[in-house]
């Protein structure tokens, strides 16, 4: 596989978490409370972003960016506020463990983007479960079994 392919396939798989992340934030929206309405506001901004970003990157790598789904089955029942907290840092966590895959594909500003992405969704997981993260947040083969394995 070249390194192009490379970047090119985790370029779209961090895509397609941002699609699911911006999808999981709606939710997340609808169920938070106020309290923290502005903290999942943010971070939905945030995602819808780097979406973006992707988009384009993945058009400059020469593919066809991957389409959001319509819907993305949520891991587990998000009923509560407290189910809403749970899922954004969920899906941090399997934010955190696609950028871990994209940044050693990927090469110059795309590289430090990358890294970027991914301090900022463990960061983000960190501030959402009021307590640190494995210490390999995101490579469940590594961390203490917290991690996002998909």
């Amino acid at each position: 596989m070249s390194g192009t392919t490379g970047e090119l396939d985790a370029t779209q798989a961090a895509l397609a978490a941002e699609h699911a992340a911006v999808y999981g934030y709606g939710v997340v929206g609808a169920r938070i409370g106020e309290e923290r309405g502005g903290e999942a506001t943010e971070a939905y901004d945030a995602h819808r972003a780097r979406r973006d970003l992707l988009h384009r990157t993945v058009r400059d790598l020469g593919g066809t960016p991957v389409a959001a789904e319509p819907a993305y089955a949520l891991p587990f029942d998000v009923g509560d506020g407290a189910g809403a907290v749970e899922l954004a840092a969920e899906l941090e966590t399997r934010l955190a463990g696609a950028y871990a895959d994209l940044v050693p594909v990927a090469e110059g500003e795309r590289r430090r983007e990358a890294a970027a992405a991914m301090r900022d969704a463990v960061v983000r997981a960190a501030r959402w479960r009021g307590a640190l993260p494995d210490p390999f947040p995101g490579l469940a083969e590594y961390g203490s079994g917290g991690g996002a394995a998909e």
